[in-house]
């Protein structure tokens, strides 16, 4: 048996937390014993402890931390550590050291394009440590993967794609009318949902003025959003949301535990982001059969085929937004054959199955045999 350590430097609730949940808690464990390390309690915490393991706390705060480093250096000597799977920049850095210190091998795996901001510093030296000491860096998309090699010294012959998954079973389930008793909306309403935490690259402020554009259709949307939110970026889409007048069409859910329950009570299912990796909240979407309406960026790019099993509009505008759902919402007949296309496809390409088959061939090519 080989022992996998598993770190990442958030303590979640998203969508790189929920695969690295579920890749150390879902490899066979007939061949991997999972060690899993993070920086606090939290959500991450909460639901590793839910599906039986309890995981190292180890602090990373700080611009270098040599403690946490040090850390990590006697967790996998004492845990006789085969091989590091860490999951975004700061844990990828951190953990090529460290394989580097003690001759571990080191599977470093990207989420999205946020990972590495513009302005990051050091930017050179991180991805100079990466090359060095990971055995292989993973994009979980082929334009995540051609964007940060575009921008940084990643070593292209170290880089892989694997995309992310999810337990497609679970989100087969037949339309709910829970939303809209618990609102009191008509039946006739239709609901656009939104899946995902409050922040900048998720385009909220868009989804909001495309909401203002539709006050005048002849249909009746109303909104949900769910996802945690806080600070001021919240507060700014709070008051955005006054000031359109959208307070009775636009409701924020905060986090919620159940994305299968939350989308069997909408009708098509919204992304406005700006930026994105591999969202699993489009792809639960799309297994539980919901048209999408997404922005082109990112991991949509390759996700959504246009007018085949989704529709991708201009990032950044409104009026397109708004353009695409009307659409949607006069045609029953697209919607039905682009669902039934993206549930299809979603199932046959991202079950969580496929991606843990992908790390364990990756894993196995990496571990040499005790």
């Amino acid at each position: 048996m080989k022992t996998i350590l598993h770190i990442i430097d958030t303590t979640g609730p998203g969508g790189a937390e929920t695969v690295f949940i579920d890749l150390a808690t879902r490899l066979p464990k007939d061949k991997y014993r999972s060690v899993v390390v993070i920086r606090g309690k939290g959500w991450v915490y909460e639901e590793l402890c839910r599906r039986g393991i309890k995981p190292v706390l180890l602090d990373a705060k700080g611009s270098f931390n040599f403690r946490y480093l040090a850390g990590l250096r006697k967790i996998i000597r004492d845990e006789s550590v085969d091989l590091i799977q860490s999951h975004l920049l700061g844990a990828n850095v951190y953990c090529s050291l460290a394989g580097l210190l003690t001759a571990t091998p080191v599977v470093a795996t990207f989420h999205g394009v946020v990972d590495i901001g513009e302005n990051e510093r050091l930017k050179g030296l991180k991805f100079g440590a990466i090359n060095a000491g990971a055995s292989c860096i993973v994009a979980v998309t082929d334009s995540l993967l051609e964007d940060i090699i575009s921008r940084t010294s990643l070593k292209e012959n170290k880089a892989a794609v694997i995309y992310n998954g999810i337990d497609t079973a679970a989100f087969v389930r037949p339309h709910s009318n829970d939303l809209r008793q618990k609102y009191g909306w008509h039946e006739d309403d239709i609901i656009i949902g939104s899946l995902g935490n409050i922040r900048p690259a998720k385009g909220y402020d868009l989804l909001l003025k495309a909401a203002d554009l539709l006050k005048q259709s002849s249909h009746s949307y109303r909104f949900v959003i769910a996802g945690q939110g806080k600070g001021k970026l919240f507060d700014e889409l709070l008051a955005l949301r006054k000031t359109l007048g959208l307070e009775e069409r636009v409701q924020f859910l905060g986090f919620i535990d159940d994305a299968a329950d939350f989308l069997a009570n909408i009708d098509i299912f919204l992304s406005t982001s700006i930026s994105e990796g591999l969202p699993l909240s489009a792809i639960q979407a799309m297994v539980a059969s919901r048209p999408m309406v997404a922005t082109r960026c990112g991991g949509y790019v390759g996700l959504i085929s246009h007018r085949e099993n989704g529709v991708l509009t201009e990032v950044g505008n409104p009026a397109a937004i708004a353009e695409a759902i009307e659409m949607f919402a006069s045609d029953s007949e697209l919607q039905a054959s682009m669902a039934g296309n993206a549930k299809v496809y979603a199932i046959e390409t991202y079950d969580i199955q496929v991606m843990l088959d992908a790390y364990a061939r990756l894993y196995d090519r990496f571990m040499v045999d005790s």
